[in-house]
């Protein structure tokens, strides 16, 4: 049987209480984006070790016998994972879905996804940080970046949704 989402706004408070504790144990908050990128320098170097130690950007993952697999952020991004399977499976809603309109085709649909995506990947890097690390970390120790972040989150997503709500209706 499927039970109910949480509430929202205990979520909410549980996810401050989250990056609260991020920030007193580790000195951080949080951010996904950063753990993607050790992930993509840690397979570098397995696939072409040579060039990965001679590079300037990849090499300075490596220094003082350093894994980039076991920085705090590709844990953060693994624990995200594995809480998010665990979620899913204690609330009966782990099975592949692909969530559409039935207007456009499942191809259609996994070609935007995969575009979103991307452009995610481009502006986090762009912006030195996901939404994760660049709003809700920034907004939590009052940045005018973090809130602006936000805006330009909200602001484009509203914007964007007009566009392409006619996939959805």
């Amino acid at each position: 049987m499927r039970k109910k989402y949480m509430n929202p706004y205990l979520a909410g408070v549980l996810l401050g209480l989250v990056l609260l504790s991020a920030m007193f144990f580790s000195g951080r908050g949080l951010g996904a984006s950063g753990g993607l990128k050790y992930a993509v320098v840690a397979a570098v170097e397995t696939v072409d070790h040579q060039h990965a130690m001679e590079s300037s950007y990849y090499s300075k993952y490596f220094e003082d016998g350093k894994n980039p697999l076991k920085s705090w952020l590709a844990l953060e991004v693994l624990g995200m994972f594995l809480g998010g399977f665990i979620s899913g499976a204690i609330s009966g809603r782990l099975k592949f879905k692909i969530e559409k309109s039935p207007k456009i085709s499942n191809g259609k649909r996994l070609l935007f996804a995969f575009l979103g995506g991307v452009f995610f990947v481009y502006g986090a890097q762009l912006a030195r940080g996901c939404t994760s690390g660049a709003a809700l970390s920034g907004m939590a120790v009052l940045s005018v970046a973090g809130f602006m972040t936000m805006l330009g989150i909200f602001g484009s997503a509203f914007l964007f949704a007009w566009f392409f709500r006619k996939l959805w209706i």
